[in-house]
Order: structure tokens, then sequence, then C-alpha cells
């Protein structure tokens, strides 16, 4: 099987589709060292930012993804800063890339066209994400359309190097990811649930929202004025949205899961306890692993040593081929 490597970014608290739509499939489909997850903290530091806040997203986030059913038994979890070899294969690569491909990166045109001044850590850290990519020889990398982009500019990298300094690194390219439930804003259907999104957001739900604010914001939850309950992502996106949930949380399939109920308040209800029922499982974990901070510290510690052991040769293979000496 493949090597697979998926990160989250510490920039906001995990949401319900961030479960339903990636974590849920990454520990159904762990397997040992084949499997590397983490949260990539470096990556949070391309703008302005609150350290303490960024240092406990990412405790915070590490815990989460364990509670949610990523084993460190059955796979690698690290934290992204914790392994140094991100950061020195982040150099060398830099010593490959060219100034105007990554000008060229969208989210950089985008963030740079609004803001008067922007970090040089905004305009490198595509070429942060390829040396993650690069270091544990992932062939495939399951991305949405929005990264795309940078995919291709690891490949780039990858091909350029191997080119110049002989055959270093696998060339990875961008696949479509599995079919998983896509979680909309339950205020706005048309865009998805992010975790950047502000506190308090009405239409996102964290993994650790109360019971009492989940079904509030599901009460409140856009809907429209046909009084149908039909699965029409087109014509009724919130009503969809929230049988695409109420389906990941009960293992069915939305036109199934519509099939049983008369209303939208039925629909609410439904989707509200089903949420209920799974996140507060995962919360009880949460709190049990997050309360034992000596275990969660062993956790990652165990988990950057066995990052490090799998990417030591990559690295050490790039090092040799671009000119560096061994110490």
């Amino acid at each position: 099987m493949p090597r697979t490597l998926s990160l989250t970014v510490p920039s906001g608290q995990l949401t319900l589709g961030n479960l339903l739509g990636a974590i849920r499939h990454w520990a159904d489909v762990q397997r040992g060292g084949d499997s590397l997850y983490g949260v990539a903290d470096l990556h949070a530091l391309t703008t302005e930012h609150d350290p303490g806040a960024v240092s406990a997203a990412t405790l915070g986030q590490f815990a989460l993804l364990v509670s949610a059913g990523l084993d460190p038994g059955r796979c690698t979890i690290f934290v992204q800063s914790h392994v140094p070899a991100h950061a020195e294969l982040h150099w060398i690569l830099e010593a490959t890339a060219h100034d105007g491909e990554l000008r060229r990166m969208i989210q950089y045109k985008e963030k740079a066209a609004r803001q008067r001044s922007v970090r040089t850590a905004l305009l490198s850290y595509p070429v942060l994400m390829a040396a993650d990519i690069l270091l544990y020889d992932v062939a495939d990398v399951p991305v949405g359309d929005d990264q795309r982009q940078h995919v291709e500019l690891a490949r780039d990298l990858a091909v350029r190097f191997n080119h110049a300094y002989g055959d270093t690194f696998v060339v990875p390219r961008a696949v479509t990811p599995p079919v998983a439930a896509r979680v909309m804003d339950l205020q706005d259907p048309g865009a998805k649930m992010s975790k950047s999104a502000p506190p308090g957001a009405p239409g996102v739900i964290r993994l650790l929202d109360p019971p009492d604010v989940i079904r509030r914001k599901v009460a409140r939850a856009v809907t429209d004025s046909m009084q149908k309950v039909v699965f029409d992502p087109v014509g009724q996106p919130g009503v969809a949205n929230l049988l695409t949930i109420l389906a990941a949380c009960t293992a069915t399939s939305p036109v199934a899961a519509a099939a049983r109920l008369d209303g939208y308040r039925d629909l609410k209800e439904a989707t509200a306890e089903a949420v209920v029922s799974v996140l507060v499982p995962l919360q009880d974990r949460y709190a049990e692993i997050s309360g034992d901070r000596a275990a969660l510290a062993a956790t990652m510690r165990q988990g950057a040593e066995a990052a490090q052991m799998i990417a030591a040769p990559r690295l050490a293979r790039a090092k040799a081929a671009i000119g560096l000496l061994p110490p």
C-alpha cells in the first residue's frame, strides 16, 4: 500500500466538517508506519498570530485527532515542528524553487492583494508543504481543488531536484480524495464549514461544542420555504446539508434519511441528536486524553521519533545530493 500523509493546521478549532469529511476516513485506513498524520504547526506562522493560541490549538488538535480514532499504535501521529527534518528539507527546497512560481500561487496572490504587507513565510509556505510531502515518499496526495496548485509545485520541485542532483524524491501527484461527507456552513450552505471561522460562528459546529450549543446551531440552520424533506443539493442546499450530516452520523444515505422524516422540525431534531451522539463520546475521550498531559507529551514524542526515523534517509540523501557534508 502507498504511504499516506495528512496534516491539519492549527489555525482554528476542528469542526464537524473536518471529522466527517476527513478524520474519520483517516482512522478507518490507518496502517502503521505507512499512515502519517499530524498537526502542521509551522504552517500557522505565515500570518500575524497569538503564540499562545497556536500552541494551545496544536495541543488541542493533536488530542482531538487521537480522540477521533487515530491510534498511535496503528499509525504515526506527530507535531510537524517536533520533526526537524521538515524545516531542514524546506530550506533545501527553497534553494530549488523560483521566486516567480511562488508568486503565482493563487492563495498568495489573493492574500497579498488584501494586505498592505505580507510575511515572506506566506510566500514560501508552499515550499514547506512540498517538503512535508517529499520527506516521506508520498506518491498520491489527496487534496481538494484549492490545494492542487501546491501539490503541482511539489511535483515540479521534485522533478527539478532529481534532474539537477540525481534521483532523490518520489514525484507526487494530486488525487481526488475518497468520497466523504462534504459538510457546509449551517448559515451559508454554499460555503464549507471552516475551522477558521470566527469563534461563536453560528453556522459552524466545533468538535468541542456542548450538546446545547449543537442543538441551538442546528435548530437555527438555514433551510427554505418549501417544507419538503428531499435530498436536492441544488434546489434545497440547506436541507441537503442537514441530510448529509444526518446520514454521515448514522451510517446511512441522505436519500434514505430523508424518507424517514416528515418536516423540517423532524429533520433538525434528528440531525442535532445524531451529531450529539457522535460528538459526546469523542468529547469524553478528549477530556480523558487532554487531562493527562504527561501521557499526551509522551505520545507526541513517540510520534515525532517515528516520523523522524522515516524521514531521515530521504533527508540525508537530499543533503548529500545537493552538496552538504555529513556531520
